[in-house]
């Protein structure tokens, strides 16, 4: 672990899926002398996708962590997933991480999920330098990826490098801060490189790419301001100063550019990571709040002379037991310490602490503030949990996850399996915070749900393989919800008088919709006391807002969760002596029942963004079978020779999609769905719904 603090990047890779991002990683890895191999996606070994299924299927499931020296710094170093269904993996690394590289297909520029992960990253405030992939792959186009990069993302782009020659014809690239040409020997795995005069065909494109560069770099440096202004020569020093100064504002992307396939621009990548993304001691201070009042925030400092702050982010599972991957803000970590989570007001013990290198470990007797790290001998700690100090607690900003979208029914092979089966969700609830279980007492059924298709296939997976539980599972189903269009009143009275003391509780409640900024119902629900005196004591109101919330998990429409809704208690009565939580508890769960059947209920479904990618000989066919399926386009280009459809889909109707377009476009078409919102669903379909489930 390295003392200085300047000298340390935490950083995640980002990008969509088969960008190449676990590519990029692996070279990194190599360049840096941290393995001695180098690993490959195409033929599974990757060292970071380390996971069996990962290397079957060539893709990343898990977010893998690893530390990497590059000349006098280290680098923490998060490789994340693409693929839509692994959101969560990607929002709690980000959430964790103090830059990002986010890496782009030169074929394909900005797709689906790259808007998606670029999202999760803007809301952490992480600044991000960009990486455009691929330029030996056919349809290369430096230019149209930047530009994507600019449009879709609402980015600010500023190309540091530039392509020399594209697709078959890619050779190298232009460094436009030191105005050199740069080429890989490909005999030596790209370890060696030469710096050459810039070819004289590309001077004046390179002059108009450093033009635009020093332009907008120069609003963040005066010296470079009065350089540019006077046409005096730029030092390399100071432009880069000045580029960094925007990167670190989140006004500027630096733009760099390879192959990670071909090794080309991988080293002047990491180059870029040091020069440009920042330090731990260069983030803002980390606001949190006493655990008993979260209106007396409290400033997080990376000082490791401070009380202990730290943040599990992520928990895996297998034989030897759990592990808690914890970024570490403030103060020191030590093997044998006790440390409080403010989030569960329980004392923790650290027994052990681990470097981690993809799936290997290297023991530690300390970590401090900056770094990233896992431990063993948490107990109670889950993710977005606050680890500190057991004399000065704090709990920070945790992490939020997207609602599940897809269900299905699983239930162990033989009876005696049952309990194994129980044990082995518990662990999957653990270690996937978008993993969702639940008993359906109606039907016996076990019900899971997750992100998509994929996330529950994968997860029956792990059940098998990796926990040896034989299950059956159902066919997916989607996760629906209920809602409400309109307010009402109603109340709820339990009596019971059997001799003795009885029971007595009466509310009155009123309910509302609860609405986001965009229209959209909220995922959750809200309670509020608009009780003014004593007509229902105040130690009696958590037992009704528990009855009113637990009375919103089944609606009356279908039987699904009731989600953005707004239950205000305007009055009620009580007995002095036969009044008890059990009894008020019960009245909210009467009157919530009888409320939502006044208040209009609807069914709503998931509603997804879709991008799909045809022939554009298939745009027509394609075109009208989204429709056909309830589908809208948002928008369309060409793209070469391949049609891109923006849109959005009812979930429902999208089973089994994946081989239908394949068919259709003999093998050539594509698509990407990510969860937008919730939506009525239309009469005609409600009606199919009820009649399934009734």
């Amino acid at each position: 672990m390295t003392s200085d603090l300047k000298k340390l990047r935490n950083i995640g890779i980002m990008a969509h899926i088969d960008a190449g991002k676990t590519t990029v990683t692996e070279r990194i890895l190599y360049y840096s002398g941290k393995t001695y191999k180098m690993g490959e996606v195409h033929n599974g070994t990757a060292v970071m996708d380390y996971m069996e299924e990962e290397q079957q299927r060539g893709i990343t499931i898990t977010s893998a962590a690893t530390r990497c020296p590059w000349n006098e710094y280290e680098i923490n170093l998060i490789d994340t997933p693409g693929h839509v269904d692994f959101t969560a993996e990607v929002e709690r690394s980000l959430r964790v991480l103090d830059g990002a590289v986010a890496v782009f297909d030169a074929s394909e520029g900005v797709q689906a999920q790259s808007e998606t992960v670029w999202r999760q990253g803007h809301k952490y405030g992480l600044p991000c330098i960009c990486f455009i992939n691929k330029m030996d792959k056919v349809g290369a186009d430096f230019e149209m990826s930047v530009e994507s990069i600019r449009d879709k993302l609402l980015a600010n782009p500023v190309c540091v490098q530039m392509p020399i020659g594209a697709e078959a014809g890619f050779r190298g690239l232009i460094d436009l801060v030191a105005m050199k040409a740069v080429f890989y020997e490909q005999d030596v795995l790209g370890a060696r490189f030469s710096e050459e005069a810039v070819p004289a065909d590309l001077s004046d494109e390179a002059e108009h790419y450093r033009h635009e560069m020093i332009e907008a770099a120069a609003e963040f440096d005066d010296e470079l301001m009065a350089a540019y202004v006077q046409d005096e020569e730029i030092d390399a020093r100071v432009l880069t100063r000045a580029i960094r100064k925007g990167t670190l504002a989140n006004k500027l992307n630096p733009v760099f550019v390879g192959s990670a396939l071909k090794y080309v621009g991988v080293q002047r990548l990491l180059d870029g990571t040091i020069a440009y993304l920042p330090s731990p001691l260069e983030k803002p201070a980390i606001i949190g709040h006493k655990p008993d009042d979260a209106r007396k925030t409290i400033k997080v400092h990376c000082d490791k002379t401070r009380p202990l702050v730290a943040v599990a982010f992520k928990i895996t599972s297998d034989k030897h037991g759990d592990l808690y991957f914890v970024r570490i803000y403030q103060g020191i970590l030590k093997t044998g310490s006790r440390v409080l989570n403010s989030n569960r007001r329980r004392r923790e013990n650290v027994t052990r602490i681990f470097e981690m290198h993809a799936n290997s470990r290297n023991i530690l007797d300390s970590a401090s503030a900056g770094d990233i790290v896992a431990v063993v001998g948490l107990k109670d700690t889950l993710t977005g949990d606050t680890l500190c100090d057991t004399k000065h607690p704090i709990i920070l900003e945790s992490i939020t996850f997207p609602q599940t979208v897809i269900s299905m029914s699983i239930e162990p092979q033989t009876a005696g399996e049952r309990m194994k089966l129980a044990d082995a969700l518990s662990v999957l609830r653990r270690e996937d915070p978008t993993f969702g279980c639940r008993y359906d007492t109606e039907t016996g059924q076990t019900i899971i749900s997750g992100m998509g298709e994929l996330h529950l296939e994968i997860l029956q997976h792990k059940l098998t393989r990796d926990m040896g539980v034989n299950v059956r599972v159902g066919k997916p189903k989607v996760a629906y919800k209920e809602a409400i269009t309109g307010t009402a009143e109603a109340e709820g009275k339990f009596v019971r008088q059997t001799g003795g003391r009885g029971q007595y509780g009466h509310v009155v409640i009123r309910i509302e919709p609860l609405l986001d900024e965009q229209g959209h119902y909220c995922r959750e629900n809200e309670f509020e006391n608009a009780i003014i005196g004593g007509s229902v004591p105040k130690e009696y109101v958590p037992a009704v807002e528990k009855g009113v919330l637990d009375g919103l998990s089944a609606g009356t429409v279908a039987g699904y969760p009731l989600v953005g809704a707004k239950v205000t208690l305007l009055d009620g009565s009580y007995h002095a002596v036969d009044s008890s939580e059990l009894a008020f508890e019960q009245a909210g769960g009467i009157a919530v029942q009888e409320v939502v059947k006044r208040a209009s209920p609807i069914l709503l479904e998931p509603v997804m963004k879709i991008q799909i990618v045809v022939p554009e000989a298939n745009y027509g066919a394609v075109q009208g079978n989204l429709i056909s399926r309830r589908g809208t386009i948002t928008d369309t280009h060409v793209h070469g020779n391949m049609r891109v459809i923006d849109g959005r889909v009812p979930l429902a109707e999208m089973f089994g999609y994946s081989g239908e377009i394949r068919g259709a476009t003999a093998g050539r078409g594509a698509f990407s769905m990510e969860p937008l919102c919730y939506e009525k669903v239309p009469e005609q379909i409600c009606e199919k719904i009820l009649v399934s489930y009734y």
